[in-house]
């Protein structure tokens, strides 16, 4: 027998408008309402009734994930636990590649809300688009008037500018600083890497800041080759994304030199590639899951209440070593 909004609000022991409210993402509920919910909605395998909901409030029931391309690490993770989340609340989610955003395309289909990666997102569309679907960016993006949620990604290069110093490292370099980042957004994206070097009664010699695409292998393996080359030879790199930090490892090797013996490399990402790296890749891991759940909660909720004041949602990280930042010896 198909479960009810009634028999969700039994099982739960609340009130049925309770259950409402957190199935259509009313914003002002507590934690504990809506664990208590979800919980009772996963048991009985509630589902709303996406035709009738839609039909009243006049929407589509469709959600857009825009994604910079579809060799993303970890995009599979990202895609199955959004589209998963989106279904609970009665949506479905349409995948849009990132170039159709940029070019300002007409959208194939109309959507109720948009989820937008931060690094391909148009800076005016972060801003706050004044027409167009509500948008939660997912990841980094400076200011805004939209929800986002990310990683902190300071404190993420803090973490793995601390653990490369733990290991005996002192020269630090960093890889990632956005080409398209004015200085003072650069001074704000590598503020962590920066305050753990200070901490230890470090600085950076200049040149030490190397930017690069965060997507693209080759321009980490480029900034890694300019970086060997530097006088004071850096004996740590510091990537901003996995993608980045595997370019880096091949430039150290073809440089003549050792991972991790004479140069450290960590990155950020936790992707399968670094995890089969050889060798392999030291990164900060995102839960992914948790970021898909909060941002569809976040989108469902701005859908609901699109004068709501933007959220920003921290999701947590953690340093994960392996081969390539094993300690000096």
């Amino acid at each position: 027998m198909v479960a009810t909004l009634r028999d969700v609000a039994e099982f739960a022991g609340v009130s049925v408008k309770s259950v409402s409210n957190v199935v259509n993402g009313y914003p002002y509920v507590s934690d504990e309402l809506r664990r208590r919910v979800q919980a009772a909605v996963d048991e009985l395998g509630y589902r709303p009734n996406l035709a009738a909901r839609n039909l009243r409030a006049g929407r589509t029931g469709l959600l857009a994930l825009v994604v910079p391309g579809f060799d993303v690490p970890r995009l599979d993770e990202l895609v199955r636990e959004v589209v998963a989340g989106a279904e609970r609340r009665g949506y479905r989610v349409v995948i849009e590649h990132s170039r159709r955003v940029a070019a300002g395309e007409a959208r194939p289909v109309p959507v109720d809300g948009v989820l937008l990666a931060a690094d391909v997102a148009p800076p005016g569309l972060i801003e706050g688009p004044s027409t167009g679907p509500p948008l939660v960016v997912l990841g980094d993006a400076p200011g805004g008037r939209c929800d986002r949620v990310a990683i902190d990604h300071a404190r993420a290069a803090e973490d793995a500018s601390a653990h490369l110093l733990h290991t005996g490292r002192r020269r630090i370099a960093a890889i990632g600083v956005r080409p398209r980042h004015s200085p003072a957004a650069a001074q704000r994206y590598t503020l962590g890497y920066r305050r753990a070097l200070r901490r230890a009664g470090l600085a950076p010699p200049s040149g030490y800041l190397q930017p690069a695409l965060p997507h693209r292998r080759a321009e980490g393996y480029h900034a890694a080759r300019t970086l060997l080359a530097h006088e004071q030879r850096p004996d740590a790199l510091l990537c901003y994304s996995d993608r980045l930090a595997i370019g880096a490892l091949r430039a150290t090797v073809d440089a003549g030199l050792r991972v991790p013996q004479d140069v450290a490399v960590i990155g950020i990402g936790d992707s399968e590639e670094g995890r089969y790296a050889r060798p392999t890749l030291s990164t900060v891991s995102a839960d992914t899951a948790f970021i898909a759940r909060e941002a569809v909660a976040r989108i469902v909720a701005r859908i609901a209440r699109r004068d709501a004041a933007p959220a920003l949602v921290v999701a947590p990280h953690t340093v994960v070593p392996r081969e390539s930042t094993a300690p000096a010896g």
